[in-house]
């Protein structure tokens, strides 16, 4: 799909066509609940501050934040320590079915933004806040997706003994914002049943520990801590990495004892296809010290693309080790669409196309594609005040007193 200059409407089958959503909200986080909503069909508007949303402006591994979490939205540019333009978010409130904000706590409710005077004026509304923490004792501190990380067991488990490392992408704040998502929808079944909306809360801490569980669970059922993943004590014994022919890196598995049986035949292993000793899983599992050294030194000649090819011919698991600029080439993503088109708004390369990943859904047969591209920005401002009311001179006024922009 081509990206497009001006917001389109949604098409009527989208699960949330006629849906209203405000978006009060910067980083990764709350703009991550607002792509799905937005990308599901509802109508997102961005409130951004008069300079703009931060994440325009943000160099290295924080310069894909903005095009990468904001297609599909219109951008409202308000100062908000402003009253006229506070009154302006409030106006727009009263007729929103969704309030999505990620701010310090006390910060909306400075603008009368809160859920309890919100609610007051408009009972169906839906408000959703993205916090570190959800409330309690740590409520006050000020989180960030590593800080959640190293106090959430998820730094220990990645990184090697001693040296916590994080995740390589913002899991925290992705999944938390899908979290806040998946909270409006719950809510707006029940809106239907009573008519009223709800507050709805997601935090980065709840949900690392979420994600760690497993390994919470493991320790509790065993007694056995879980080790960080590189000294982890795999439940297989061909489940590894292996550096083959020129240096090429391939991940390789078998995961079961007909895996097991099928690699073993592939190669013409007969003799550890027939080793008493590794008959089992579980005995292939205690043998992985001296198996998997002679695994490498037998597959080392190999390259990574004809392992592969005989990995896939046998329905074995593998995956090439690919970095995230390789994707933009992959075939099955660009067979199936899963990468779409949109216009850079902002930096070096505002104006010029490029392309980003789609939800991972596909609903009706169909994947949900970009209708336009992340907004410049207030580039819907002057529309949204007229629906409002607000005739040229009114318009003006505003920009006059930097109010709006």
């Amino acid at each position: 799909m081509n990206p497009t200059d001006t917001a389109a409407a949604p098409p009527a089958d989208l699960p949330l066509a006629g849906l209203r959503v405000l978006e009060f909200t910067h980083m990764v986080m709350g703009p991550t609940c607002g792509l799905v909503l937005a990308d599901l069909g509802a109508e997102v508007i961005k409130i951004e501050p008069v300079e703009g949303d931060r994440t325009r402006r943000l160099l290295g591994a924080g310069a894909g934040f903005f095009p990468m979490f904001n297609r599909n939205k219109k951008s409202m540019a308000l100062d908000l320590r402003k009253p006229e333009a506070a009154a302006i978010a409030r106006r727009l409130c009263e007729g929103a079915d969704v309030l999505i904000e990620n701010f310090r706590p006390g910060v909306m409710r400075k603008y009368g933004l809160d859920y309890a005077s919100l609610s007051a004026r408009n009972e169906r509304i839906i408000y959703v806040s993205h916090k570190g923490f959800l409330p309690g004792p740590y409520e006050h501190r000020t989180a960030l997706d590593e800080v959640v990380q190293m106090m959430g067991g998820l730094a220990y488990m990645t990184g090697r003994p001693g040296d916590p490392l994080r995740a390589g992408t913002s899991v925290n704040d992705i999944m938390g914002g899908m979290f806040g998502a998946i909270g409006v929808m719950a809510a707006l079944i029940r809106r239907g049943v009573t008519g009223k909306g709800q507050e709805v809360q997601s935090a980065l801490f709840e949900n690392n520990v979420f994600l760690v569980g497993q390994h919470m669970l493991q320790y509790m059922l065993t007694g056995e801590a879980a080790a960080p993943m590189p000294e982890r004590i795999s439940a297989w014994a061909l489940y590894d990495v292996f550096t083959v022919k020129d240096g090429e890196q391939i991940f390789l598995a078998a995961v079961s004892d007909g895996q097991w049986n099928t690699f073993c035949d592939a190669f013409g292993f007969d003799d550890l296809k027939h080793r008493a000793d590794l008959a089992t899983n579980n005995q292939r599992v205690q043998m992985r010290p001296t198996l998997l050294p002679d695994l490498r030194e037998r597959l080392a000649g190999y390259s990574a693309r004809a392992l592969a090819g005989i990995f896939e011919a046998r329905g074995l698991p593998f995956a090439p080790i690919a970095r995230p600029e390789d994707l933009f080439d992959d075939p099955h993503l660009n067979a199936t669409g899963g990468l779409a088109g949109i216009r850079v708004p902002d930096g070096a390369m505002a104006g010029r196309d490029t392309r980003v990943p789609l939800l991972p859904l596909v609903l009706g047969g169909q994947r949900l594609g970009v209708r336009n591209s992340p907004p410049e920005l207030g580039r819907d401002t002057d529309s949204l005040l007229q629906e409002l009311g607000y005739d040229a001179a009114g318009i003006q006024a505003l920009k006059t007193a930097d109010a709006v922009r």
